[in-house]
């Protein structure tokens, strides 16, 4: 009669047993016990997740589609609070500032980090400058836009230094056309140093004779990291545009510090998703909508998920064995 348990050929030739518990084994006592484990240690974490994530986030879905103003009862709107906010103004220019936050900072971010690696690779003092380059993310993202604003006040630093190169006709940095524009170059250089030293103990990992092989073929810097250094990195790319992603769709503080007047909101004109949610719902000069501030939450948390995915296919690679 015919075995009903198949036999791995490895099993008949005595070799390595297969991974994975076999069915005799998933029975024994000691599985048994170890599933009864599961009850005390995942149950409670899984009910605060739930509590903390699950259900604010189905609150925010619900609250989206009525009206409320933070007291007295929900009145059901449908997808209105949805049309409303793509019909306004405000929300569009808060679309297109939310995308130069995340694609055009991002995208300067990234190529401030790969250039840093590139130079840093071979650089005698390359941990000393890591350290100087990681030093803004140390400071409170509060203090830096403080920081920021004092530097382009029209007797700050930047025109001070302009003036002393001869440059004496500078542009107004804080009026509202320049505002937005000064506010990215100030989140490029808060975010370079760090994704500069995630950057850079990737590449440590590579092993060296790679690196040598390379040079004995002939490569160029830029050649080595081409095909070398970035293939062999790519997982850690993946994962620093995920959070690049997440972290520049919440961009909040930099904003409303940097730009918004003591008890006011900042111009709209460099509003991003954060801001226009934060306004329509805690907004100082008219009626609280949570309705349209947790719409605009479901659009980001949607973007968020989108922007995950992409970036995962785009900068996916299969497993390397060297």
């Amino acid at each position: 009669m015919a075995s009903a348990i198949a036999v791995s050929p490895t099993a008949e030739a005595g070799g390595a047993r297969p991974a994975g518990p076999g069915p005799g084994r998933r029975h024994s006592p000691f599985h048994r016990a170890r599933r009864r484990m599961f009850v005390p240690f995942v149950y409670p974490a899984l009910a605060v997740y739930v509590l903390i994530m699950v259900a604010p986030t189905l609150f925010t879905l619900w609250l989206s589609l009525n009206r409320w103003a933070g007291a007295g009862p929900m009145q059901w709107a449908g997808l209105h609070n949805y049309t409303a906010m793509f019909r306004d103004p405000v929300f569009r220019t808060s679309f297109v500032n939310t995308f130069w936050i995340v694609v055009g900072v991002g995208a300067a971010v990234f190529t401030i980090a790969f250039g840093m690696t590139i130079l840093l690779q071979d650089m005698a003092g390359r941990k000393w400058a890591r350290a100087v380059v990681f030093f803004p993310s140390l400071v409170p993202g509060i203090a830096i836009s403080i920081m920021w604003g004092y530097l382009f006040d029209p007797d700050g630093l930047v025109n001070t230094l302009l003036a002393d190169v001869g440059v004496h006709s500078h542009p107004a940095w804080l009026a509202q056309d320049n505002m937005f524009k000064v506010i990215l170059v100030g989140m490029t250089w808060l975010s370079s140093g760090v994704y500069t030293v995630i950057f850079m103990a990737a590449v440590d990992r590579i092993p060296p004779e790679l690196y040598q092989a390379a040079e004995i073929e002939g490569a160029s810097a830029f050649q080595r990291f081409r095909y070398v250094t970035f293939p062999l990195m790519k997982d850690v790319v993946s994962v620093c545009s995920v959070l690049w992603c997440v972290g520049a769709l919440k961009t909040f503080e930099f904003l409303l510090v940097f730009s918004a007047e003591s008890g006011a909101l900042p111009p709209t004109n460099i509003w991003n998703f954060a801001m226009y949610s934060y306004a329509e719902a805690f907004n100082p000069d008219g009626t609280a909508d949570y309705g349209i501030a947790a719409a605009c939450g479901v659009i980001v948390l949607l973007l968020t998920g989108l922007l995950i995915v992409l970036a995962r296919r785009v900068l996916r690679r299969d497993a390397d064995t060297y």
